[in-house]
């Protein structure tokens, strides 16, 4: 995050919007920054790409789904805005540990042992670490002790669109995106390689609510798709994996989805259509 930061005093802050008596590297000034650029940049992330998928990819008629709430769209889209503000609060405190250089993040290639082979070995063990991460802390969050207060709020949406993605309780949002934010204080990992991945995992949040079930036939039961994190919202104990259904094919926790079987919302509402 500090290339952000570094981007914006450069072109913005500094020379428009703090005064020139405020020095870049004052901490109470980053935490501001950081807050602003946080909020600016998931908001940005979540609007366009969720607005994309929204028009060009998520199938209209799952609208008429009996399960599809009333004013559903502006309803998810209400409640993530409501939430992205607090979930920045200790997102931004770990961004502030690694602009303050406590991570093990790099900006040099020739910082990595392992050159640009060690970049992309990075970008697989920041998946599954990740995948891993999310998998437990999910898991756990559909326990009777934190579901009601915090994760059924994400399950009213049992039909989702793309905005449903970061609709959140602001707890269950940030234990949730935990693991990205972990891996580079334990592990070493390139800075843009961060940025890229870390707007890859925000469109991919996106794209496992979009109702679009399409996958190649040889990764229906390796990726974990929309088709999967459907048959989760509406079935809960099932598919809490991220990328990938390794760990719930470990933890007993894997479903294929109806949608694989002729039994999904789309079959739903063609049989509503042929009766």
């Amino acid at each position: 995050m500090d290339l952000v930061l570094e981007a914006a005093d450069r072109h913005l802050l500094t020379p428009y919007v703090y005064p020139a008596g405020w020095p870049e590297g004052e901490p109470c000034r980053q935490l501001l920054s950081l807050f602003v650029i946080t909020n600016l940049g998931a908001l940005a992330l979540y609007l366009l790409f969720g607005t994309l998928s929204y028009y060009f990819i998520f199938d209209h008629e799952l609208k008429k789904h009996p399960q599809f709430l009333e004013n559903q769209v502006s309803r998810e889209i209400s409640y993530a805005l409501r939430s992205l503000p607090w979930i920045s609060i200790p997102t931004v405190a770990l961004f502030f540990a690694e602009v303050r250089g406590y991570s093990k993040l790099y900006d040099n290639i020739e910082d990595s042992p392992y050159g640009w082979s060690g970049v992309f070995l990075s970008m697989l063990s920041f998946l599954f670490f990740t995948d891993m991460g999310i998998y437990w802390i999910h898991r756990g969050l559909h326990h009777k002790l934190f579901y009601k207060r915090f994760h059924k709020p994400h399950h009213l949406w049992k039909i989702a669109t793309p905005f449903a993605s970061h609709a959140f309780h602001p707890v269950d949002g940030f234990m949730q995106s935990l693991p990205y934010h972990v891996y580079p204080f334990l592990f070493p990992l390139h800075k843009v390689t961060y940025l890229g991945l870390y707007i890859f995992v925000n469109v991919w949040t996106i794209s496992i609510h979009d109702g679009d079930y399409r996958v190649p036939r040889l990764l229906r039961h390796v990726i974990n798709g929309s088709a999967h994190h459907t048959d989760h919202h509406l079935y809960f104990d099932y598919n809490y994996g991220q990328y990938f259904t390794l760990w719930d094919k470990i933890g007993g926790s894997y479903k294929s989805p109806t949608s694989f079987e002729g039994k999904g919302p789309h079959d739903y509402l063609r049989k509503l259509r042929e009766k």
